[in-house]
């Protein structure tokens, strides 16, 4: 592989703006780690007294822990970039906190993508049954989706083994053995074709439920609106979060990858594709702000116990499906959990 200091330009004649990357970035971090522990902390506590008893809430639990981990990585990023901390830090980060930060930030994405599949299944095919769907079978699927995760990301930890050189100006890349660079640039290209992957899965199976959903409440039209409204509702705070955390990063990743491990990028792409990366990984982290919003939407059993613990009156849901067959009420139901 070309190593890409032999045909980097002077560092002098490449502008650097350091008020984005040592202040503005570092200071939004801090506020999304503020409001995001804060937000998890509350959901992982009402989530305590949430029965594990569907699979669609044990991988909502799981979300909840990887969005609080994965926030639990920010202060080390704020006080790295900001130049506050010393060399040391900046080492830690890139060896460990920065790897942790991508295992937790995939992990939440592949749950989201389970749940597509479970509410799927339940909604779409409702009269099959199957082990798929099982309590067991959830909790073993969400081990092997950690493991899976831990196995493609802590080589990324063991392969940045260089001593460090120059302590004022650390890059992550030049800590990487040569085959480190292979493993991040593999790893890369692993985790953003899975998340291209989830997010079509996530396309067709949504479609799919809010076409079966319409189908359904057409054959009774009373309440038809306003179950239309609640699972649209519920869809369209999912595909936000994707769209507007997700996709940027995933667009600009691939080419930023590119400039860390090749050569022939000008010191000035490198630095362009630098701030889009850290911009749109911004938007990735505020995952964690946005996700125990649609905690409160997707899953009745959390608005249940956060109104019990927290003493806040929701407004009841207008239950006039009396007449319905069992399947039809089934499916009036699983608008609720989507």
């Amino acid at each position: 592989m070309t190593n890409s200091t032999a045909t980097e330009p002077p560092e002098q004649l490449c502008s650097q703006n350091t008020l984005i990357t040592r202040q503005v970035i570092p200071v939004l971090y801090f506020l999304v780690f503020i409001t995001g522990i804060l937000l998890n902390g509350v959901s992982g506590w009402i989530f305590f007294y949430v029965p594990s008893s569907k699979s669609f809430i044990i991988y909502l639990k799981n979300i909840v822990v990887a969005d609080f981990l994965m926030g639990l990585t920010f202060p080390f990023k704020v006080l790295s970039d900001s130049g506050l901390g010393p060399w040391q830090l900046r080492v830690f980060v890139c060896r460990v906190s920065a790897v942790l930060f991508y295992v937790n930030m995939y992990v939440s994405i592949m749950f989201f993508g389970l749940i597509s599949f479970d509410r799927y299944y339940k909604i779409v095919k409702p009269l099959l049954t199957s082990f798929i769907q099982s309590v067991n079978y959830s909790k073993l699927l969400s081990v092997v989706v950690w493991a899976l995760m831990l196995l493609l990301a802590v080589p990324n930890i063991i392969l940045t083994n260089k001593s460090v050189k120059d302590v004022t100006k650390i890059e992550c890349m030049e800590l990487k053995s040569e085959l480190g660079r292979k493993w991040h640039t593999a790893s890369n290209y692993i985790f953003v074709s899975m998340f291209w992957i989830v997010f079509l899965l996530l396309l067709i199976f949504y479609t799919a439920i809010t076409r079966k959903i319409f189908k359904s409440h057409l054959k009774s039209r009373k309440n038809s609106i306003s179950v239309k409204r609640k699972s649209s509702r519920n869809i369209f705070s999912i595909m936000l979060v994707f769209f507007v955390c997700f996709v940027p990063y995933h667009i600009g990743r691939i080419p930023y990858t590119k400039s860390q491990t090749e050569g022939h990028y000008s010191c000035q792409s490198k630095e362009t594709l630098r701030y889009v990366k850290e911009f749109t990984l911004l938007l990735s982290a505020a995952n964690i702000c946005l996700d125990p919003i649609i905690y409160f939407f997707l899953c009745q059993p959390f608005r249940e116990a956060l109104d019990k613990k927290l003493h806040i009156t929701l407004k009841p849901q207008n239950d006039q499906e009396n007449s319905r067959t069992k399947r039809e009420k089934s499916i009036h139901e699983s608008t609720d959990t989507l």
